[in-house]
């Protein structure tokens, strides 16, 4: 344990002093890439200026899509019905240990539903937590409630799985044309291989996070004071009290549960035809459960005006993503883009055995610089 928590001490200063904001980073790469591709294909720079240029704008519809995961999903955690559900299980655990294994848990479930939906409630449920258990570091607590979050691209709401499940002109478009038919989730999300390494996660990460609390002596500790609710229920309805028809239709229950018959009724229809797990479907799930949840339109729509400060992040690097992918497969006449030429170099250093180790390394490599599932992937 104190190896452990030198090393866990370790990637907290990297992370915090060495680390720049995510934008910086799709910035840095931009150029690093356009320097490379410059180098490498034989290109002049206006055409490779012209490839990112005109990159820039075709992962537009996948960007929407991951962009609803993040804002639908904390719409959803901000129901009142969750939260109260939330205060009732932070009340179950007496010491440190239970309280660190059940915040880790329940990231993890709530991230392999959504990762939108699990960041939300893991952080909520972490304050929760810190109420009503002393002599809990906060620090580990909220780094358990995140931890949770590495289980979301092996969940339901994962771009890829999801992404490559869904048969239309897109999936041609972000797998660069290698992907031309759908892989149904049954190969991905619930193969075998990917529910035991779930699994594994599932059982060993909460015990591991509860293992590394700090010394009595080195505990930080918040006053409980500080930890107001995000998400309260005046933020939620109506302030105008004038009988009007606006603020009836606005306040309106049966309004919002029409809405949801009518997409549930869509669902059901979906389904009974054979339909299969798309990141559309996810949304539409997700969309019509906060609706039921919220009550009233009006409820519903400050949830998402609320949650909708979350996906600047989406908006502002999904288009540097598509231009770095836009580059990375531009090539001079006869010749091969840098993307090719990635891949050649690794399918030359593997066999049939270790290709798929490789992809793995060559994504993890991508990933560093690109800090999106999403993004990663289509790059």
């Amino acid at each position: 344990m104190f190896l452990l928590r030198h090393l866990t001490s370790a990637c907290v200063f990297l992370a915090s002093k060495c680390l720049p904001d995510s934008f910086v980073l799709v910035a840095l790469l931009s150029f690093v890439v356009f320097v490379l591709v410059y180098c490498l294909t034989g290109q002049d720079a206006s055409s490779v200026i012209s490839s990112w240029g005109n990159g820039a704008w075709t992962l537009l519809g996948f960007s929407m899509q991951m962009a609803l995961i993040l804002v639908l999903g904390q719409a959803l955690a901000s129901a009142k019905l969750v939260q109260k559900l939330l205060k009732y299980l932070a009340s179950l655990p007496k010491g440190y240990y239970t309280a660190l294994w059940l915040v880790t848990f329940l990231s993890l479930i709530a991230n392999w539903i959504n990762w939108g939906f699990g960041l939300v409630i893991s952080a909520i449920f972490a304050k929760e937590i810190a109420k009503n258990v002393k002599g809990v570091d906060y620090r580990l607590l909220i780094a358990s409630a995140y931890s949770g979050f590495v289980i979301w691209h092996g969940g339901l709401s994962g771009s890829i799985p999801l992404s490559v499940a869904t048969q239309n002109e897109s999936l041609s478009k972000i797998s660069a044309g290698v992907i031309e038919k759908a892989i149904p989730i049954s190969q991905t999300i619930f193969s075998a291989y990917n529910l035991i390494i779930i699994g594994i996660i599932l059982i060993g990460l909460p015990f591991l996070m509860a293992m590394i609390h700090p010394k009595k002596e080195e505990i930080v500790e918040i006053d409980s004071k500080l930890l107001k609710d995000e998400y309260k229920e005046t933020e939620l309805i109506s302030h105008q009290q004038d009988k009007t028809i606006a603020h009836f239709l606005e306040n309106s229950a049966l309004l919002s549960y029409l809405l949801v018959f009518l997409g549930f009724g869509y669902l059901g229809v979906y389904f009974f035809k054979g339909g299969g797990i798309s990141l559309n479907i996810v949304n539409t799930i997700f969309l019509f459960l906060g609706i039921l949840l919220h009550k009233t339109p009006l409820a519903y729509v400050k949830a998402i005006n609320h949650s909708a400060r979350s996906v600047a992040g989406i908006l502002l690097q999904f288009p540097f993503y598509a231009g770095i992918m836009g580059m990375m497969a531009s090539h001079s006449v006869g010749g091969h883009s840098l993307a090719q030429m990635l891949s050649l170099a690794f399918t030359h250093i593997a066999n049939e055995k270790t290709f798929a180790l490789m992809t793995f390394l060559s994504a993890g490599i991508v990933n560093i610089f690109i800090p999106s599932g999403g993004g990663q992937w289509a790059i």
